[in-house]
């Protein structure tokens, strides 16, 4: 058989990779041509081959190392990597733009340039951009109202009652259209989340529960949110790059707060996907790892980066236009 290198393989469309990697411990390194984590066990090593080619995001949890040779091959294999701390949830933090995780994309430049001239077109005028964000908005309801009702989550525990969950998204879907800027949007998208977070806990039947912000929160459905949420965060950043979309061109949360369209993209899924996971594995009694793998599996079941780069491509199609 003949060798190929990464960059042959490159025939997998980002929204088609079904891995998301999240390591620690470990050195990342190329073997062979390949690249490869490696663990130590006592005085043996031993190499575990990360498939690249089919891999969008790699998460680098407290304890590993990475070598500019496999960085140079996740870079031509188009992978997100991203630093972060234990259990996957990012220390890199805390400054005035509130961006809480430090991603490195790929740096190849040789891509269409289609979606970001239609984004750029209609993204510098006000009425335009709070259109693209009335669309991200309802996007987010379609996808709370199929993912919510899905017999996994029933069979996991999740029993939603459906008539008031219909109830509080046919709200919402009858605002938005009408509300006249982007606070009134954020307002009711907080306002929203606020009534799934009380539905989620009657669902599962967690109990009490307070959203505690900026990973303050020590009970595990806090945790679970904290930590599920950068795992979207992860999928948007892969979603925006791909489509060659700079993460500064947000349309809801700010258009001067860096990496803001990463945080709208993510929207899209996090309360379909994330919240109704949290309850039921803080419920279940998970730990962090049966619950990340559980975040995964639903990700990937329900097909979110497809969903995410959809909607962006939809967004774009509709409100911009392609310079001759």
């Amino acid at each position: 058989m003949d060798d190929f290198s990464p960059s042959d393989l490159k025939t997998i469309l980002h929204s088609k990779r079904a891995n998301l990697y999240y390591l620690q411990h470990c050195r990342v390194l190329v073997n062979g041509g390949r690249v490869e984590y490696v663990t130590d066990e006592g005085q043996r090593s031993r190499y575990w081959n990360i498939p690249i080619a089919n891999t969008t995001t790699l998460l680098l949890g407290t304890g590993t190392s990475i070598t500019q040779a496999a960085m140079r091959e996740l870079a031509k294999a188009g992978v997100m990597v991203g630093f972060c701390g234990g259990g996957g949830t990012p220390l890199f933090c805390a400054n005035e733009m509130d961006v809480e995780v430090a991603w490195f994309a790929p740096q190849s430049e040789y891509r269409p340039t289609e979606y970001l001239q239609r984004w750029v077109s209609f993204w510098f005028d006000d009425a335009a951009r709070l259109d693209a964000a009335r669309h991200f908005q309802l996007a987010r309801l379609s996808r709370i109202r199929t993912l919510w009702k899905a017999r996994a989550l029933r069979e996991a525990g999740f029993a939603i009652d459906e008539a008031r969950l219909d109830q509080l998204l046919d709200r919402s879907q009858q605002l938005i259209p009408g509300l006249p800027d982007n606070t009134a949007l954020l307002t009711e998208e907080a306002r929203l989340s606020k009534a799934l977070f009380k539905l989620a806990c009657d669902a599962s039947g967690y109990g009490e529960f307070t959203r505690a912000k900026r990973g303050t929160g020590s009970d595990p459905a806090n945790r679970f949110l904290d930590h599920g949420n950068y795992l979207a965060y992860g999928l948007a950043a892969s979603a925006t790059w791909v489509l060659g979309i700079p993460h500064g061109l947000a349309v809801l949360h700010g258009k001067t707060r860096r990496g803001g369209l990463v945080f709208d993209v993510a929207d899209l899924v996090k309360d379909a996907c994330i919240l109704p996971q949290a309850f039921v594995s803080a419920v279940r009694g998970d730990e962090e790892q049966e619950f990340r793998q559980a975040c995964i599996d639903s990700l990937t079941r329900s097909e979110a980066l497809d969903f995410m780069i959809e909607t962006l491509q939809d967004v774009a199609a509709r409100l911009g236009r392609v310079s001759a």
